[in-house]
């Protein structure tokens, strides 16, 4: 292929900006974008230059597996992106290779495993049942987001983290600091130097401990030399993070089976099929706003005929991998049956996110418990009355006004 091919074959630049959207309205210009085909150019509202976006499920499990993608480059170089600031601190895990990628992920590892997760069932449920009961005794209407999704994800990620009961509001306020794009660097910046101090003094105090729990394994790793303190302090804070997103993905989950009475009932009559249920809400479900992080070609790759030059950013859309019809037939049809659903909502590759088996427990215990205590539980607003988050990176209700 000569130089001049190339040039006459490269997709044109499409502006993709931030939309506030609601409801689990899928992307139009995600949309747009998947019609166009499985390789487009993007740019993005900050940051500078423009990306490849891949989009097909192949493209995307090749381009987050590979090691001619990485991640780490990143930090050397401006790339389009959604949020206004960006400043990975060096170490994070979310910009390392393999292997210290993977020595990272090792450290904790044992916390997020299937029996590592099972630990923490009862505790989590009984967490919520406390919660529902509190609910149910202040009566209807209720805001179910202040109420149950957002306490109850906060709870279940600080009890996996070792973070003591008294500390779970700051650590939430400092979350919501972060992942919202509307309050400025300084007040984000802030807020992650605050967490980050926390860890620090927390797994500190941790380096000869044996428990399970996340900054006890950091801290017994920091100890024993495999990890750095700043490594560890990275990470937790992630993790952190990540716990929360929980309340998003359940507000829409809870949304759109509200808004749809024939699949609340479906679940109500099968209580054996919500396992599966929940697999395909997860997979229908637009889980943030365009894309998240970037990676970088180390050297000249191929997706399906376009060149991919050494130095060039991609971006991979795992909504739009969970909506590719060569592997979801039918994929805008919500079905309880799919099977199999190997959707990449929790991501795919070494950068898959590591509380998958957690976040899965959480939305199991919430839609049991929900629909089994509270039989006539219903939006209490017409659906477009519901406000969604504005100016973040993940999408979700605000709040979510229901009655019973």
């Amino acid at each position: 292929m000569t130089e001049e091919t190339l040039t006459e074959t490269l997709p044109p630049i499409r502006h993709w900006p931030a939309l506030d959207l609601t409801g689990t309205d899928f992307d139009p210009v995600l949309a747009e974008l998947m019609r166009e085909g499985p390789v487009t150019r993007i740019q993005l509202p900050n940051g500078e230059g423009w990306a490849w976006l891949v989009t097909r499920m192949d493209d995307v499990r090749m381009v987050t597996n590979d090691p001619r993608f990485s991640r780490e480059a990143v930090m050397e170089q401006p790339v389009t992106r959604l949020a206004p600031h960006f400043i990975p601190d060096p170490g994070a895990v979310g910009f390392l290779d393999p292997p210290d990628h993977t020595r990272l992920r090792r450290s904790v590892a044992a916390a997020f495993t299937a029996k590592g997760v099972e630990r923490v069932r009862e505790k989590a449920r009984a967490m919520l049942d406390e919660l529902v009961d509190e609910l149910l005794q202040d009566g209807p209407p209720a805001d179910l987001t202040a109420t149950i999704l957002s306490p109850f994800p906060i709870a279940v990620i600080c009890e996996m983290m070792g973070v003591p009961a008294a500390d779970r509001h700051t650590m939430h306020t400092w979350t919501q600091l972060i992942l919202s794009s509307s309050n400025g660097k300084e007040i984000s910046e802030k807020a992650k130097r605050e967490m980050a101090a926390y860890f620090s003094d927390l797994i500190g105090l941790r380096e000869n401990s044996t428990a399970e729990d996340v900054t006890s394994l950091l801290g017994a790793a920091v100890g024993r030399g495999e990890v750095t303190l700043g490594e560890a302090v990275g990470l937790a804070g992630l993790l952190q993070i990540g716990g929360e997103a929980v309340t998003n993905n359940s507000g829409q989950m809870f949304y759109l089976l509200l808004t749809r009475p024939d699949l609340v009932a479906r679940l109500r009559a099968e209580p054996e099929i919500r396992p599966r249920a929940i697999d395909e809400l997860l997979r229908y479900i637009p889980h943030r706003n365009a894309v998240g992080l970037s990676r970088i070609a180390l050297e000249d790759v191929e997706i399906r005929g376009f060149h991919i030059r050494a130095g060039d950013p991609v971006y991979v859309s795992y909504l739009a991998a969970n909506r590719d019809p060569d592997v979801f037939p039918d994929p805008e049809t919500i079905d309880f049956t799919r099977n199999p659903n190997p959707h990449v909502s929790f991501g795919f590759g070494p950068h898959y996110c590591p509380g998958g088996q957690l976040a899965r427990l959480e939305q199991e215990l919430l839609v049991d418990t929900l629909l089994d205590r509270i039989p006539g539980l219903k939006l209490a607003v017409a659906p477009e009355r519901v406000p969604f988050k504005k100016g973040a990176l993940i999408r979700g209700p605000e709040s979510l006004p229901v009655a019973w």
